[in-house]
């Protein structure tokens, strides 16, 4: 692996937190706009009931429309999964779909298997999928803008070069993170940051939301419970900001 990736422990970390949490506790490092690094409405989860995904972007660029042309490149999926050492963690596959309309499936059982068993723990495409039942059945979590049943004339373009999806350009190696939300990145040089400051902000919210599980609620102890979880939050965001 090329670089020092996140540590399974901290992978794991995340994972029991949502992506809303995330990219919260993201925001509270200032490393990024809060309207950047996540995206759009486009690209939904297609199991949502799986738990979150974690890994390092391996990026492609795929056409279905039309058959390569004598001198066109084409990428096989052997050399693709040789690039997955290069990657500082498990790999996610990040793909931008060029046709415009989308016209066939970026992906199937058969390509997300192939993906699983050499390494790779999630699928994200600007385009559609397919065998959708027997993805779900890998338990494989794949992100898609919808589904088509045929792969055209599918074929790779491009690999390890920045790709847009979903509203956001990923590089190469960028952290990805997905579940029924959606996809954010995770800035790598508060990654760790990142995973061990979410039990601190769940545990900020959980005031607010504690209290009104309560009997006897009321608006003014509601508005305490509201303080105190915006005290809560900000002097976790002051600790990470002098970090």
């Amino acid at each position: 692996m090329s670089e020092q990736g996140l540590s399974k422990a901290d992978i794991d970390l995340l994972k029991k937190y949502d992506s809303p949490t995330v990219c919260n506790v993201i925001e509270l490092f200032d490393v990024r706009p809060r309207n950047a690094g996540y995206m759009n409405e486009h690209i939904k989860a297609c199991f949502p009931e799986m738990p979150p995904m974690v890994g390092y972007a391996s990026t492609a660029q795929r056409r279905c429309d039309t058959e390569p042309g004598a001198g066109d490149p084409v990428v096989s999926l052997e050399h693709q999964i040789e690039t997955f050492d290069s990657l500082p963690g498990p790999a996610v596959l990040v793909y931008q779909d060029l046709d415009e309309p989308r016209v066939a499936a970026t992906f199937g059982d058969m390509m997300c298997k192939s993906y699983k068993t050499f390494g790779a723990t999630g699928i994200v495409t600007s385009g559609p999928g397919r065998d959708l039942g027997q993805v779900r059945d890998l338990e494989f979590p794949a992100f898609t803008n919808g589904a088509i049943s045929s792969h055209g004339y599918g074929y790779n373009v491009a690999i390890g070069i920045p790709v847009s999806v979903g509203g956001i350009t990923v590089h190469p190696g960028d952290l990805i993170y997905g579940d029924s939300n959606g996809i954010t990145t995770i800035p790598k040089v508060v990654a760790s940051e990142v995973a061990h400051a979410c039990a601190e902000f769940a545990a900020a919210e959980a005031v607010v939301l504690d209290y009104l599980d309560q009997d006897g609620v009321t608006l003014k102890g509601f508005a305490a419970a509201q303080g105190q979880c915006k005290q809560m939050q900000r002097e976790l965001g002051e600790r990470l900001s002098r970090r």
